[in-house]
């Protein structure tokens, strides 16, 4: 529940994602609370006790920032890590590339708020941003579909492989805009509505993948004995 919240900062067990990932939420809400907060710092008055806000928002801003920035890397693997530290056989088995498809989904989609969010002709970061994040999101959803054997078989198939699809061609959409039109506002905004689209779509992809193999034995049943045969050649 949220409301105990606290209690999990009671430890910080390096071994645990829960753990760890509770010291990130922890540490990057307030910073990026600030942050945000320190944005409304030159609407206030220069005067009076407002103006005292006004002056100390600044550094404070500037500081969260900072902080906010060093903690974001790790919230946005933080995810991919959670499920595959799970028994959900296809969560658990792409363990090494999850954590890189949320992070360039996390990367895209930031790019995506820019492009929406900023005038064209300040958009050069968040144009750069996406292709990197594009390219993270692209190769990490083509590792778990290609690289897990049987276990690939549930992000290529179903309401899962039906989202990836999608979440692929908008990535590839979104990108293209963001570098080829990302100088016109309304094409900028259509490719970073395509990018946060497409992020939903992937992280929804893949929670449908582990939903499928969860509920399939053979997913959880094969594998089990393609490890004891191997096991069994190499002690033979």
């Amino acid at each position: 529940r949220p409301a105990r919240f606290h209690h999990m900062l009671r430890v910080a067990k390096l071994t645990s994602p829960m753990s760890v990932g509770t010291w990130i939420l922890t540490v990057f809400g307030p910073a990026a609370g600030v942050a945000a907060v320190a944005e409304a710092g030159p609407w206030l008055p220069e005067r009076g006790v407002l103006g005292v806000g006004r002056r100390l928002l600044a550094p404070a801003g500037s500081a969260a920032g900072l902080v906010a920035a060093a903690t974001a890397p790790a919230l946005a693997t933080y995810t991919g890590v959670l499920l595959a530290d799970t028994a959900v056989p296809a969560w658990h088995e792409a363990y090494p590339d999850l954590p890189v498809l949320f992070a360039g989904s996390a990367l895209a989609s930031g790019a995506g708020v820019g492009l929406l969010a900023v005038p064209p002709a300040q958009s050069g970061p968040a144009r750069r941003m996406a292709v990197a994040g594009a390219a993270l999101e692209l190769y990490g959803a083509h590792r778990v579909e290609t690289r897990l054997g049987l276990l690939s078989e549930p992000y290529r198939t179903g309401t899962a492989g039906r989202l990836l699809r999608v979440g692929r061609a908008l990535t590839v959409a979104g990108v293209a805009g963001a570098v080829l039109g990302g100088r016109h506002r309304v094409v900028a905004a259509l490719s970073g509505g395509a990018l946060l689209a497409a992020s939903l779509a992937t992280r929804f992809g893949v929670f449908h993948a582990g939903v499928a193999s969860a509920r399939d034995p053979k997913y959880t049943v094969l594998p089990q004995r393609e490890r004891l045969a191997r096991r069994a050649a190499g002690a033979g």
